[in-house]
């Protein structure tokens, strides 16, 4: 068949579908309830036609033109809504009805309706409360960072592991489409921006284990991130002394056509100035994103989500002085630099989108996307150090300086790095009502992923005018007393160029049943999902194909109690084919027969929603454990992991999760988190040591305020703790056994004061605030009580005891902050 007679087929076949719903008209919206949240399983009725809410309340539902018709909305726990509709032909009309919760009573407790989020464990995250808490990189990562489980170490990272899990076992999309971080990042500092626009998000939905098949292959987590669909016109503006974005969104007229985009821009000079490295810092972070949607017809939805990013990161380290030791011992180190770091980030992201709805209880979904980045990490840069005993008279004239010199050396480090990765998706899902209690979803999916990598990183180490060898050469260096006579080499030096191909096929297929236990409810969910890969590299040996089946389930029962308790048990086998990072060694050198990790995970939470002072809240608990076999081992140095790529280890994970929400204050939210976690690993048979992400404890505070007596003065806190990870070894070292050093605790608090001019709560008659839906302006302190948080350790050593010293890298200080907001 020729293509011209394809686009025949295809052109009447649209017409046919056109003219086959002329006499007809359509009904959409998001149904909220007086809380402001999405409400899903609403039954929208028109006569004896029915559909039912999505998970983000939203509804669509075919109605007769030109007659007048009544919509009615009711669900279990809601009051029934009713509303009289008279629409024009093919005419799309935008219907948003807020339902009242209707309470019932048993004693002192409240019942309200389940939610298919609480069914699954997903903990869902308010937009606003997104853009309004303050942190040094704000964002979703930013809160999800105090959610029980999640864990980060770095405030100038949107990198985080979940539950004993690493950098790159977390799984992120958006509108339903995987997206991924730079391949070539090594310190939270030269990340800039995150994917997520904030200002674009619609709903955040984060799951921290026991996740449904049709979640891909990761083996920690799911962040499925729902971008806006605009339902009007409307416009955002946010800048700070960190930088600034602009948002757009808007309708046609006919409400077929819809679009919001979204440019960033940010500086992270204020925050990196105040480490204690003094440099010449000229970053330039930049992105825009578009998502642009339109219905074709009441059965056909496209949308497209583009993105652009470009991150310039220019650095030029001047001196550095650290102090360390104890009263009675002060030491310093004290660095002079030369030379420099440029690195460049260039990327673009397209993904298309097509909705099928054939009828009210089946839809198919088509999604096509291609990644595209190119990376350069090019430094040069020699560090001068002095190691001394530091003056700690008081009144001495030199005091705080270094004035006796037990170690003099320097170090220097070069690195050429090019990466040029294309990746592509093609993939089809499909979700189907059986009837009302039972579901059926499928999905399969093409990936191609196209590497091409250069790495050529070496260190010199000079002390005390000689040369260190590298250490993995074995020989030892005794001068000034003995000659050395090994080969001269650089202390590390790591060479490869790799040209690598990935082909991947996955694909899933799950059921979803709800029924009843005598007087009980309890929900079923039950599925599994299959990938199979093939890894080719130039001048190396090609991969063999490999397959995994990865089966997993949950069971969640709402008991007829008085109390609105929820009981769910989740878990199965979760895979982690290799992407490319895991496939290198620590030489550089891709290894093209990586195998899978695999994980046996089993969660049992309790979820409990009460009343409490006249006003709801929820505790939310979680145990976990983790079996995790054919373990690609790794160490981390910042935020950049290095893989030994061999399987050689066996691991487990397990702990505790908590976290009580609610209105502490009535009209906001808050939440008070803890994690207890306990990771470790067995490689070669040797015995089980700490993992790199063995966080023992966590805390974490997400708090709003008002003043009563000044309501348009807010207060928001995030506040996190962080027990230390045993990421205090050099990077360069092989043996984890040889060095099981933590770091010490992580401490941070940041603080935002706001105060509102106009929002939806808070009216004004300023005729200059007229035009606007919103504005305040806000102060904020990063790092409140000014702690010093290290993430990793320089080591450097002492001539005379010939000792090495693990001196702290410091992450930022206390830093004051700017923000104004503005929405139309």
């Amino acid at each position: 068949m020729s293509v011209r007679l394809k686009n025949i087929i295809f052109l009447l076949f649209l017409a046919l579908t056109f003219s086959t719903f002329a006499q007809k008209a359509r009904v959409k919206g998001v149904i909220l309830d007086e809380f402001n949240n999405a409400v899903e399983n609403v039954n929208v009725n028109v006569g004896d036609k029915g559909t039912v809410s999505d998970k983000n309340g939203f509804y669509i539902i075919e109605i007769e033109a030109n007659k007048r018709i009544t919509i009615v909305f009711s669900h279990l726990s809601l009051k029934k809504t009713s509303i009289n509709l008279s629409l024009k032909p093919n005419e799309d009309f935008e219907l948003n009805p807020v339902m009242n919760s209707k309470v019932e009573e048993f004693g002192e407790v409240t019942v309200f309706g389940n939610s298919k989020k609480r069914i699954e464990g997903v903990t869902t995250i308010d937009p606003v409360i997104i853009r309004k808490i303050p942190g040094a990189n704000a964002g979703i990562e930013n809160i999800i960072k105090t959610l029980p489980g999640f864990n980060s170490n770095n405030e100038l990272s949107t990198s985080y592991a979940v539950r004993g899990g690493n950098y790159d076992e977390n799984l992120v999309y958006v509108n339903e489409i995987e997206v991924y971080r730079p391949f070539l990042i090594r310190s939270g500092q030269q990340e800039g921006l995150s994917f997520t626009n904030t200002d674009m998000v619609y709903n955040v939905d984060a799951s921290a284990g026991g996740f449904q098949a049709k979640y891909g292959d990761k083996l920690a987590s799911v962040l499925d991130i729902t971008y806006r669909n605009p339902k009007q016109f409307g416009a955002s503006i946010e800048a700070s002394l960190l930088g600034g974005s602009l948002t757009v969104e808007g309708v046609s007229k006919n409400q077929k056509w819809s679009n919001i985009t979204g440019v960033r821009y940010r500086d992270n000079s204020l925050l990196v100035n105040s480490q204690e490295t003094e440099t010449n810092f000229r970053p330039t972070f930049f992105d825009a994103q578009t998502l642009l949607n339109y219905n074709a017809s009441t059965k056909w939805n496209f949308s497209f989500l583009g993105n652009i990013s470009q991150n310039r990161y220019n650095y030029q380290p001047l001196t550095r002085q650290t102090n360390f030791g104890t009263i009675d011992e002060p030491i310093a180190l004290l660095v002079f630099y030369e030379g420099q770091e440029k690195d460049k980030y260039l990327t673009f992201f397209g993904a298309g989108k097509a909705v099928y709805q054939y009828n009210e209880r089946n839809k198919l979904k088509f999604l096509l996307s291609g990644y595209h980045t190119q990376e350069q990490e090019y430094y040069d840069i020699l560090a001068q150090y002095r190691l001394g005993e530091v003056d700690a008279n008081i009144g001495s004239e030199t005091f705080g300086d270094v004035v006796f010199s037990r170690g003099i050396g320097s170090q220097l480090n070069h690195a050429r790095n090019d990466l040029d990765a294309l990746i592509v998706n093609a993939e089809m899902k499909g979700f189907h009502e059986i009837n009302d209690k039972s579901q059926i979803e499928w999905g399969a999916k093409f990936t191609l992923e196209d590497i091409r990598d250069r790495i050529v990183e070496w260190e010199v180490v000079d002390s005390t005018g000689f040369s260190l060898p590298n250490p993995d050469l074995n020989y030892q260096n005794d001068q000034p007393y003995n000659p050395y006579v090994g080969p001269l080499a650089p202390y590390q030096n790591i060479r490869a160029t790799n040209f690598t191909k990935i082909n991947r096929f996955s694909g899933y297929a799950q059921w979803n049943f709800r029924g009843t236990l005598g007087t009980h409810e309890y929900w079923l969910n039950a599925g599994v999902r299959a990938h199979q890969w093939q890894v080719t590299a130039v001048g190396r040996p090609d991969g063999v194909s490999q397959i995994t089946f990865s089966p997993r389930a949950q069971f969640a029962i709402k008991p007829d109690w008085n109390r609105d308790m929820m009981f769910r048990i989740s878990g199965g086998l979760y895979h982690q084919p290799p992407f490319y990072r895991e496939l290198r060694d620590e030489e550089g050198v891709v290894q093209t027969n990586v195998k899978a990790q695999e994980s046996f995970h089993l969660v049992l939470s309790n979820d409990y929603s009460f009343k409490m002072w006249s006003r709801p809240f929820k505790l939310v608990s979680e145990a976990y454990y983790k079996n995790i076999t054919d373990v690609n081992t790794y160490t981390i140095d910042n935020v950049r992991i290095r893989y030994r790529a061999n399987n050689n280890a066996t691991a487990y994970a397990y702990g505790f999760d908590a976290r009580l929400n609610g209105e502490f204050v009535p009209g906001t939210e808050s939440w008070f988190s803890f994690g207890y976690l306990k990771t470790e690993e067995n490689q070669d048979g040797r015995g089980f040591i700490a993992r790199p992400t063995d966080q023992r404890l966590k805390f974490g505070i997400l708090f709003q305020d008002y003043m009563p007596n000044i309501p348009n003065l807010k207060l928001y806190l995030n506040l996190v703790y962080n027990t230390g990870l045993p990421g205090g070894a050099p990077s360069y070292v092989e043996d984890s056994y040889a060095y099981q050093m933590r770091l010490n605790d992580y401490r941070r608090a940041d603080v935002g004061f706001s105060y509102v001019f106009k929002d939806e709560s808070i009216k004004s008659t300023k005729s200059w605030l007229k035009p606007f839906n919103e504005f305040s302006l806000g102060f904020e302190i990063f790092n409140l009580f000014n702690n010093q948080n290290a993430i990793t350790n320089t080591w450097v050593r002492d001539v005379y005891t010939k000792s090495q010293y693990g001196i702290p890298n410091y992450m930022t200080t206390r830093v004051f902050n700017i923000k104004l907001i503005a929405r139309l």
